[in-house]
């Protein structure tokens, strides 16, 4: 094996490590795209041409698996604490308003400070509100239009 061969096994290994470290699908592809140019080093392949070769070897490698790889790796995530809060419906029972700083929301027997989506937004005691996000402790809420 020559020197270059070897370097891009380091290359490699390295990379790996570093993945290992940090298990956030930010290196591996260029480990897949390195192990493709010390193959190609070792069939005798022009210098240019190895760093084309792990060039595009890494990027096929991210945009083809990548997508699967976070979908299987997210498959089992469970919202946990406030995050399940998002899209759930409740009750406002202080009057929501961002310029007086009021708003609080009960949503399975628990009461939340509330904050609308939009600052000219008052919404009273009594309406149904819909969880968008979460900022800091207070939950961003619109009001829910009633069917009528």
């Amino acid at each position: 094996m020559g020197l270059r061969a070897f370097i891009w096994l380091i290359a490699a290994i390295v990379l790996v490590v570093i993945e290992l470290m940090t298990m956030g699908l930010t290196s591996i592809w260029f480990a897949g795209g390195a192990l493709l140019a010390m193959g190609l080093e070792l069939a005798g392949v022009p210098f240019i041409w190895q760093l084309i070769g792990f060039a595009a070897a890494s990027v096929l490698l991210f945009l083809l698996t990548r997508p699967l790889a976070l979908k299987f790796i997210n498959k089992d995530r469970e919202r946990t604490n406030a995050d399940r809060l998002i899209g759930e419906i409740g009750i406002v029972t202080e009057e929501i308003s961002n310029i007086s700083g009021t708003g609080r929301v009960k949503i399975s027997g628990l009461e939340w400070t509330a904050k609308t989506e939009v600052d000219s937004v008052v919404i009273p005691a009594g309406q149904r509100v819909r969880v968008g996000e979460i900022a800091g402790v207070k939950l961003i809420v619109s009001e829910l239009q009633e069917q009528g």
